[in-house]
């Protein structure tokens, strides 16, 4: 029988990397010393995890694109090569048909470097999923709470310094004439909503993305795992389920290459409206 809760150990963060024919890596634990709280002790430690080390690959391969990438741009020269031209039409796909529209081209410009950098980070993170023994760093709630987290801080901070802090909070509220009693409880009410709303979509921002990646990385483990619950059965039944299994994960392998983009894309999108909203309330 297949065991869903063993495969779903695939796809969630570890404190090691489980390799091809049984080894693995075990990730260090970091003594940071320790720390006095009310007169005791208490020691400081921090475990790095798969999911880490992920993270700090995709931003690594981000450097190592981008930087020689925007020193050629920035010299005057033309980008060369075809994945040098893929990425230049990437970036201007986010700037001219996520960004501007959504912001609008005055403002647009600058918070490109943040939607570059959410974009970039997010696609990495999902590529790197599909990779057998690594992971999607994306398919952790911890880890997309994170990014809905900075980009809720984006779009606050940049309300706030379009209007100030006030007018900014207060223009949650659409204008509306009402009467001195009736303003008095239903304003209150819509600013209520208004934040709760504000936090909602950023906290779905986080949920959406994901549950999208989780799941699409669990069914690609089940589908294998297939192969391993009749393992002990016929032989001929093992070879026919086998090669459906394998098919199967190629051509589901394909459609997680395709969502990696889309999950990229979307996430970008709606951080940009979110920021459009900002700065360009009612």
């Amino acid at each position: 029988m297949l065991d869903i809760k063993h495969a779903g150990e695939h796809v969630k963060d570890a404190v090691s990397f489980h390799l091809p024919f049984g080894k693995h890596i075990d990730l260090p634990l970091i003594d940071l010393g320790t720390v006095q709280v009310f007169g005791a002790e208490i020691p400081l430690r921090l475990q790095v995890t798969k999911f880490m080390v992920l993270e700090l690959a995709a931003a690594v391969l981000m450097i190592l694109v981008f930087v020689p990438l925007a020193r050629r741009l920035r010299g005057g020269r033309p980008p060369r090569g075809r994945l040098t031209n893929c990425f230049e039409a990437m970036l201007e796909f986010i700037r001219n048909e996520v960004a501007r529209p959504a912001i609008g081209k005055h403002d647009a410009d600058r918070f490109l470097p943040f939607l570059w950098t959410v974009f970039f980070f997010v696609l990495f993170c999902n590529l790197l999923g599909l990779i057998p023994w690594a992971g999607s760093p994306t398919g952790s709630l911890s880890v997309t709470a994170a990014l809905a987290a900075l980009t809720f801080v984006t779009v606050v901070g940049a309300g706030m310094r379009q209007f100030g802090p006030l007018h900014y909070w207060l223009g949650l509220v659409p204008h509306m004439d009402l009467p001195g009693a009736m303003a008095v409880v239903l304003k209150p009410m819509l600013f209520v909503i208004e934040v709760l709303g504000l936090l909602i979509r950023h906290s779905v921002l986080a949920v959406r993305l994901m549950a999208n990646m989780f799941a699409g990385h669990l069914v690609l483990a089940v589908i294998l795992g297939f192969i391993a619950a009749v393992a002990d059965l016929w032989t001929i039944l093992w070879v026919g389920v086998t090669i459906m299994s394998i098919l199967g994960q190629v051509a589901l392998d394909m459609l997680e290459l395709l969502v990696a983009f889309l999950q990229a894309y979307i996430f970008t999108f709606l951080a940009a409206l979110f920021i459009g909203m900002s700065v360009h309330q009612h």
